[in-house]
């Protein structure tokens, strides 16, 4: 677990970059899950995926953290959507 000035977080997931990771952060705060990024910083400024070093961890607090876990979960077909047609 990781301390922050918030409280306790946990790692929820691991992205192979930023773009995944920012991805995954969306979805968890559509659904108004708080989240932080931990990540190197040569990875996120030369976008090297190699060996760990582009990877990024999703933190979440630990009270969502189950709920978080469960909506990373789910997958999704395009009728299950609510598109605006």
């Amino acid at each position: 677990m990781n301390e922050t000035n918030d409280g306790l977080w946990e790692v929820v997931a691991t992205a192979a970059g930023m773009a995944q990771a920012n991805i995954i952060r969306g979805r968890l705060e559509s659904e108004e899950i708080p989240t932080q990024l931990q990540y190197e910083a040569a990875g996120a400024i030369y976008a090297i995926t190699v060996d760990g070093l582009g990877e990024v961890r999703i933190l979440v607090p630990v009270p969502d953290w189950e709920r978080a876990k469960e909506l990373l979960s789910r997958s999704y077909d395009d009728g299950e959507l609510p598109w605006e047609k």
